[in-house]
């Protein structure tokens, strides 16, 4: 979930944490093995979203590498672990070049919100909540008086992350970690091989507190896990139980995963009965200047209703009436005329979950479509 990106450029997980890629590109690369084949990769890594531990992977490139053992070195201060044991566990991961290669942004000039909602706010999804939300209602309930945040919003984000826990990532963590920490490919815009190797020390954490052996968790390329695919870090950080008591299990538990999101967002700035999102009809005669300074805070609520009218928007009733202040987001359409939005600062909260607007108005229209239909 963690670096500064405009909307939509990326996807899950939060602001301390910050998922490089987001689900709606995993959702797409679905199915993607004929234009992968074409890349050249082993025919055990096409199969997107889970890729092979088998002989004919990678090879064990880490086993005896000196980067691998100075990788040990520093998660040992990092964690306080035994560096043989680091580094006996660093020696188990594959190389898997499927990953570096999906960790790469995709071009500005593709992000399309039409077609990015189409994925999530869909009939097989929407029915797919529904029924989660029927079965875990106490939950969902529970959730709302501890942590203020409504049934819509953890059901949005369960649905979109991982279709409600039906596609929670086939790729083993200790291979994404491994691969990103060490071969963090040269063609991405950033190095982020640090952030990383940090969550790869937080996953040994996790694995040796909870008795798992790491080769064995399965997630995303990027290497989050679980219904809310959390990244590492992130686990350890706001993972909670409603009872308090054991483990956090993000992988089998719904109530664990509807507590961990609550807790998660709670803990960035969501704020009980709070609107998240108004809809904005930019006038056709607004300067582009104007527009220009009101897009450059990006999705960090900046304006108060005040001025956005004094700047020549038109303005809902409720817009009027909301206190604080208002982020004027510009959702693109591939080439075509963009969608805008106003975001309150409980949208501000659902991106530090994942750094895109594309996300978090997706959870939100997911979400509220499927506590509509549950309730009917």
């Amino acid at each position: 979930m963690n670096r500064p990106l405009t909307p939509a450029a990326m996807p899950v997980e939060a602001a301390a944490h910050g998922l490089p890629q987001s689900p709606a590109r995993r959702h797409a690369l679905r199915g993607a093995g004929a234009l992968l084949a074409g890349l050249g990769l082993p025919g055990a890594l096409l199969a997107v979203g889970g890729a092979s531990r088998a002989e004919d992977s990678p090879a064990l490139r880490y086993r005896h590498s000196a980067k691998a053992l100075r990788l040990a070195m520093r998660l040992a201060q990092q964690t306080a672990l035994p560096v043989a044991w680091l580094r006996e566990q660093i020696a188990r991961a594959y190389f898997q070049p499927l990953v570096a290669r999906l960790i790469i942004p995709g071009r500005p000039e593709q992000k399309n919100w039409e077609l990015y909602r189409s994925h999530f706010v869909e009939s097989g999804r929407i029915a797919a909540g529904v029924r989660f939300a029927r079965a875990f209602a106490p939950w969902l309930e529970q959730g709302r008086r501890r942590f203020g945040v409504p049934a819509e919003v953890v059901l949005g984000i369960l649905g979109v992350e991982t279709f409600y826990g039906r596609s929670m990532g086939g790729f083993p963590v200790l291979d994404s970690l491994t691969t990103l920490s060490l071969d963090f490919p040269a063609a991405a815009p950033d190095d982020r091989s640090g952030y990383f190797a940090n969550q790869l020390g937080d996953y040994f954490l996790w694995c040796r507190a909870a008795g798992i052996d790491p080769p064995s968790i399965r997630g995303s390329y990027a290497g989050a896990i679980g219904m809310p695919q959390f990244m590492p870090a992130s686990i350890l950080r706001w993972g909670t139980r409603f009872d308090g008591q054991g483990a956090v299990d993000l992988i089998h538990s719904p109530p664990d995963a509807i507590a961990s999101v609550g807790n998660f967002l709670a803990g960035h700035g969501w704020v009980p009965n709070l609107p998240v999102w108004f809809q904005l009809q930019l006038p056709r005669s607004l300067d582009p200047r104007v527009l220009a300074r009101l897009l450059a805070p990006d999705i960090v609520p900046s304006f108060s209703a005040g001025q956005l009218r004094a700047a020549g928007l038109s303005l809902l009733p409720e817009v009027l009436a909301y206190p604080g202040k208002l982020a004027v987001v510009q959702l693109p359409n591939a080439g075509q005329q963009p969608d805008y939005v106003l975001g309150t600062d409980n949208f501000f909260a659902l991106t530090r979950y994942n750094r895109s607007a594309f996300y978090a108005l997706a959870v939100m229209q997911l979400g509220q479509r499927v506590v509509l239909e549950a309730r009917a």
